[in-house]
């Protein structure tokens, strides 16, 4: 560890006695853990790239880590890796209202940036549940969405920029100007999902908007899960774009109503949706009443708009609760993380019910309802033998049933480890080896958080013999 310490301007920013490890042993997937080889805490670019170069000319393993709060595993250090630990890179650089962009480091809090800028009448917009803990940089990472990206969609519909450590320590700029769309390839777009397998980003320049004139938010109770879902496909037929629609079924509404921000919902109800509206404020109203109108043509038991500010942002609260709720009826949990057409939530829906039954678990379903992304929490204890396991099996099914209705595995988690295998659901060995092509032009040696995203090889080493025996004749 010497060696790696030399690399720090601050000797003491490194961690490698096994006290001090376990707490990085894994992320938000607590399922899985290995202890990693040394935690170091760079302040700068210059020391990532030290730390990187060090790491590959003396083929250590290592991967970068943000705030932890990654729900997929792709923070755990499989391979005993030095992880490089970017809470210190946490500086707000600079705020170019005129050009609507801010330049931040990797560890900056994802709503600091929000909270920053509001008052001068602008925010950022990603916004997942775990903003006010998350870091950018692990968004970058992850993809990370949010109840509003129904609207505004994900982290890469909000990346201007990045400044990138390669996996042999160059430092490489992409989009430096801060340009939503420059001319070649769309490294941004690949950097930005690729789980911290192609480099570690050191800075980001990210889009921010205008506050909009008006917001306003509903909340609607059913009495049939079914009503509930065909009325989020029919405010979308109405042409209603709202900036949010969540959903959440009875066990999840349990969850939330015990734990930090009740607000009363009815114990007996099967699920509960909130659409926000926002935008130019003298169409609110008008789109306020369409939304009403259309949950009372799909049976609904109570619908209503915020009364004010107040009661809005109670209601957010409490759904923003929503995974960490779940501890206070379970002993633990595993959260998934699916994509379906909206078409198919009905059918989806009961799909996952019949997971439910037939492994004896209850599961709960949170989702942002107006982009299909659904997230089934599989309730489970840990303690009795072989319900972990159970658990995992129940998740996977979860997984197959939104690929079998024309979805796919994750929106904004990310793979990690927890996904790899189910990757065959939606993609052939043709196509996976395709991208661990990819991968390898970056990530050479395959020492920057390897194991993660794309499944055991199988037929994966076969497929690029078969391509490149046919690519030379």
């Amino acid at each position: 560890m010497h060696g790696l310490s030399q690399l720090l301007n601050d000797k003491q920013a490194i961690l490698y006695h096994k006290e001090d490890l376990i707490s990085y042993d894994c992320d938000g997937f607590t399922i899985h853990k290995s202890l990693p080889r040394a935690v170091v805490f760079p302040h700068s670019t210059d020391e990532v790239a030290r730390i990187v170069k060090y790491c590959h000319d003396h083929s250590l393993p290592f991967l970068a880590r943000g705030a932890g709060t990654g729900l997929s595993g792709g923070a755990i250090p499989l391979n005993n890796e030095v992880i490089i630990s970017m809470v210190k890179m946490k500086r707000l650089i600079d705020i170019d209202l005129d050009n609507r962009r801010a330049v931040v480091e990797p560890g900056y809090v994802n709503l600091k940036l929000t909270n920053q800028i509001i008052e001068r009448g602008y925010y950022y917009a990603p916004d997942p549940s775990s903003q006010y803990c998350c870091t950018i940089g692990g968004n970058v990472a992850e993809n990370a969405g949010g109840a509003h990206c129904l609207k505004y969609g994900v982290t890469t519909n909000h990346i201007l920029g990045l400044e990138l450590v390669l996996p042999n320590g160059e430092i490489v700029e992409i989009g430096r100007n801060g340009i939503l769309d420059e001319p070649g390839y769309d490294l941004l777009g690949l950097i930005t999902g690729s789980e911290g397998t192609l480099g570690i980003v050191t800075k980001i320049i990210v889009r921010i908007l205008k506050n909009p004139e008006g917001k306003q938010t509903v909340l609607a109770y059913f009495d049939d899960i079914e009503d509930g879902s065909q009325a989020v496909s029919d405010i979308i037929s109405a042409g209603i774009v709202p900036a949010a629609l969540e959903m959440m079924d009875k066990t999840a509404i349990e969850g939330v109503e015990a734990a930090a921000f009740p607000v009363g919902h009815p114990k007996d109800i099967a699920a509960v949706l909130l659409i926000e509206v926002d935008g130019i404020a003298a169409g609110i109203d008008e789109q306020i009443e369409q939304i009403l109108s259309v949950c009372r043509h799909r049976n609904v038991r109570e619908v209503r708009a915020a009364k004010d500010e107040k009661e809005r942002a109670a209601w957010w609260a409490n759904r923003k609760t929503g995974f960490g709720a779940m501890g206070a009826i379970s002993p633990d949990y595993l959260v998934q993380d699916g994509v379906i057409p909206r078409s198919k939530l009905p059918e989806v829906l009961r799909r996952i019910n019949k997971i439910s039954e037939e492994y004896d678990l209850r599961i709960a379903n949170i989702f942002h309802a107006g982009d299909g992304n659904l997230h089934p929490l599989v309730l489970f204890d840990a303690r009795v033998p072989g319900e972990t396991e159970k658990a995992l099996a129940a998740g996977s099914a979860c997984l197959k049933v939104c690929a079998d209705v024309g979805g796919t595995i994750t929106g904004e988690h990310g793979v990690g480890i927890e996904k790899r295998e189910e990757m065959r659901f939606v993609f052939t060995d043709e196509e996976i080896a395709a991208q661990t092509d990819i991968r390898s032009v970056f990530n050479t040696d395959n020492l920057l958080n390897a194991g993660k995203l794309f499944p055991s090889p199988s037929r994966c080493a076969e497929v690029k013999k078969e391509i490149k025996e046919k690519i030379i004749g």
